[in-house]
């Protein structure tokens, strides 16, 4: 259990580096679709849960940590993706193959909110049993 433990810790700073990598490459260095509008649509969509996935790692490193997982510790993950979510499309605006733009961050933003508001009901507000079953054994 405890490799687990520092596996969920280490997950998210792990998760940062590879965003950190493909932001640095071309948009159709690992896939291609053959058709280029479908192509797009799936890459833009995965905003909504990129920053998402690294807000919910964030909660879950933190979660195995000996003290309690707090409304204040919730909103520092969720501040911290999106931080990360604006260093990103920084970054990405030093590259001319790749693109940053305001609409990027409303999606990053809008897969981040909709995570907190899982999370949130399910650790705090009573809401969402299950979830908040699997999220209480960490």
């Amino acid at each position: 259990m405890k490799i687990f433990k520092w596996v969920l810790r280490v997950l998210p700073f792990a998760y940062m580096a590879a965003i950190f990598i493909m932001s640095s490459l071309p948009a159709d260095h690992f896939v291609k679709l053959p058709d280029s509008q479908i192509d797009h649509t799936i890459k833009e969509s995965l905003h909504l849960i990129e920053f998402a996935i690294l807000y919910v790692l964030l909660v879950l490193a933190m979660l195995t940590r000996r003290g309690a997982f707090t409304s204040a510790l919730n909103i520092a993950c969720a501040v911290i993706a999106g931080l990360y979510g604006i260093s990103d499309e920084i970054h990405q605006s030093f590259y001319a193959y790749r693109s940053a733009s305001w609409f990027d961050l409303v999606k990053d933003f809008t897969g981040i909110l909709v995570c907190f508001y899982f999370i949130r009901g399910a650790l705090f507000k009573g809401k969402f049993m299950g979830l908040g079953k699997v999220l209480g054994r960490l």
